[in-house]
């Protein structure tokens, strides 16, 4: 059973923090890399940030760069996505995706999404 669970999600005041996680099962973890995406009412899913092997590897859509961090724990098969300063703009679901590198298949994978919401 392939299960990919984000957690973390909740309701928070403009400048304030919270930290994302993505349980995954059911797979080869180190054979993926991980994206998170979100998606605010009325519009499209966008790409927040992905991470291949390590934190180095990592990038960042423009609006988040120096205020969110992505990263995995391969020993927990984790992935995080550290959030600070946030903003109203901020505001949405947030999806985990897995998906397969190249030289081991073509497989991916979605979680069923968390509700961020930064407001005072």
């Amino acid at each position: 059973q392939v299960q990919l669970v984000e957690s973390g999600g909740g309701l928070v005041q403009p400048g304030g923090s919270l930290r994302l996680s993505c349980a995954a099962s059911g797979f080869t973890f180190s054979s993926y890399y991980f994206t998170w995406y979100r998606q605010a009412p009325g519009k499209e899913r966008e790409s927040v940030a992905r991470i291949v092997y390590t934190s180095s590897s990592a990038n960042y859509t423009d609006s988040v760069k120096g205020r969110f961090t992505i990263s995995r724990d391969d020993s927990k098969a984790a992935v995080y996505l550290q959030m600070t300063s946030l903003k109203p703009e901020d505001t949405a679901v947030y999806y985990c995706n897995a998906a397969s590198m190249p030289l081991f298949g073509s497989n991916n994978y979605w979680g069923r999404g968390t509700q961020v919401t930064v407001s005072s």
